[in-house]
């Protein structure tokens, strides 16, 4: 090669360094390992870019320091990167540290929270104050996810927020809670509190409220002693004119802040309105040997912390949720408190699927409701009887029959049918702050999210709503197979890893032996 010719390939080669270095901005590719591909986003967050019209911006604010303590801040901006880099020119991404930007104020007001980590200084642990929250900002509209701590629900996060800015739809979620003695701020905080992290606006709306139309979905917790006709009639008046909603609802209610007295709910209406859009709720408690434990007080020389297997209390499974429904598609499981079974009989128009369903374990109280802890032996006398698996949540959508006989308006002509969903669980309390007494609450709230997607018929969000369920620990419930499993793996673990470990040195001295043996002798050894 000349030297003419080997200046001409230098020179070739740094314009294509150049142009390489200019364009890769604009190119990404990731090589994704894990088995849901969780550290890459879906179709659908790549081709949100069809959605929008005008660029968004999108701004991580998170502290230096806490990028510096831990990799979470360096994966997130990795996938900021992934979005802007499928986004086509539509996405822009910024980070920024509050403090060194002397934004703390600005960030906080907008609602990113400030929390804490440790860090260790001079050798010292030390509290420090950190930010990690996205701003996402579309035209004149802007969304706040104000924590930002796990890539678990992160591109979901984004991706809803992103579709709802650019279709300038709100995010909303009416609530009526209907049982007398609750409130929505002191009974189910917790949900309220997954709603806002989730971006949806909670709306709460009085039983003798009219519901806008308008509204996307509804949440109803109780009501069956407590909602009368005229209440019922503006619930029915939004499902018939296309409104969703989910309706949780006991047959049988349990005073469980007192003697946890038991008894069939007197009927207001409501359940009779759900049979009527297709939901039987039985007037009975479902148990099941698949039970959380409830801890109590005894008396028995001297007061002592007791925990006991609580089948009122139901850990519902994994394998019981329905793998085809978008809604438990990755389920992980619920917990359930005093529930009720539910029978499906859809009217002409409507379909109705089971979500989830206790094991074949179950069995039911129909006659005496005892609930009470301290009378385990009581809870049996029907299991013989009404043994097998219960259903316990299920989804309808279609065109439903109204449930109140009214005539159509002056005008003579019948409004036209709309389509509309309705998800009714057999307990209220599954959505309640007693979740967190079993910690429940990342497999009910995750469920309550996704059912207010679904209600909100944004689909294919749910798709992207976590890629693997938080499931249980305890899967095996047969007490035989439990222990065979735990022998199994104590045998594995104690014998076999510690032998195949053994036996793999002992080959490696071997074959290294052998190699010292049949090796030549060096240069400098021979005479």
């Amino acid at each position: 090669m000349s030297k003419n010719q080997a200046k001409a390939l230098a020179a070739l080669s740094l314009v294509i360094f150049a142009l390489a270095f200019l364009i890769s901005g604009r190119l990404w590719f990731r090589v994704d390992m894990t088995g849901n591909n969780i550290f890459t986003i879906s179709q659908v967050s790549q081709n949100l870019h069809r959605e929008i019209s005008d660029q968004v911006r999108i701004t991580y604010f998170v502290s230096d320091r806490l990028v510096l303590a831990h990799p979470m801040p360096t994966a997130v901006a990795d996938l900021l990167r992934e979005y802007a880099a499928h986004s086509r020119g539509r996405i822009r991404v910024t980070q920024r540290d509050p403090v060194r930007a002397d934004l703390v104020r600005s960030v906080e007001e907008l609602g990113i929270i400030p929390w804490q980590i440790q860090v260790i200084e001079h050798n010292e642990p030390v509290a420090v104050t950190v930010y990690s929250g996205i701003l996402i900002e579309y035209l004149d509209r802007a969304a706040v996810i104000p924590v930002v701590f796990s890539l678990y629900t992160l591109e979901y996060d984004l991706s809803s927020r992103i579709r709802a800015l650019a279709r300038n739809t709100p995010r909303e979620i009416g609530v009526i809670v209907a049982s007398a003695h609750q409130t929505w701020h002191t009974d189910f905080s917790l949900l309220n509190r997954a709603l806002f992290m989730a971006g949806f606006t909670v709306r709460l709306i009085s039983p003798w409220e009219d519901i806008p139309g308008t509204l996307p979905a509804l949440f109803v917790f109780g009501g069956a002693e407590d909602l009368h006709a005229p209440q019922l009639y503006r619930i029915d008046r939004y499902i018939t004119g296309g409104g969703n909603v989910l309706f949780a609802a006991n047959g049988v209610l349990v005073d469980y802040m007192g003697d946890f007295q038991a008894w069939a709910a007197r009927d207001m209406g409501l359940l009779a309105a759900l049979a009527n859009y297709g939901v039987l709720v039985r007037s009975a408690l479902v148990l099941d040997r698949a039970s959380l434990n409830l801890t109590m007080q005894v008396q028995e020389n001297g007061a002592r912390i007791h925990s006991v297997p609580y089948p009122h209390w139901i850990a519902v499974r994994e394998q019981g949720g329905n793998p085809g429904h978008r809604i438990t598609s990755r389920f992980g499981g619920l917990d359930m408190y005093w529930a009720s079974p539910l029978e499906l009989v859809p009217p002409a128009g409507v379909e109705a699927e089971v979500l989830f369903t206790t094991t074949a374990q179950a069995w039911l109280q129909t006659g005496d409701f005892i609930a009470g802890p301290d009378m385990v032996s009581f809870l049996e006398d029907e299991e013989a009887q009404t043994r097998g698996t219960r259903i316990l949540g299920a989804a309808l959508s279609g065109v439903f029959p109204s449930a109140f006989d009214f005539e159509g308006p002056p005008s003579g002509i019948a409004a036209p049918a709309r389509p509309s969903r309705l998800i009714v669980v057999g307990d209220a309390n599954f959505a309640g702050d007693i979740m967190q007494v079993s910690q429940g609450e990342a497999r009910n709230l995750d469920f309550l999210i996704r059912a207010a997607e679904w209600l909100s018929s944004d689909d294919d969000m749910l798709d992207i709503r976590g890629r693997e369920g938080a499931g249980r620990l305890d899967r095996i419930i047969d007490v035989e197979r439990r222990a065979a499993a735990m022998a199994f793996s104590l045998r594995v673990n104690t014998v076999f890893v510690p032998l195949g470990v053994a036996l793999a040195g002992l080959v490696l001295v071997r074959r290294r032996s052998a190699k010292t043996r049949n090796a030549p002798p060096a240069r400098g050894a021979q005479r």
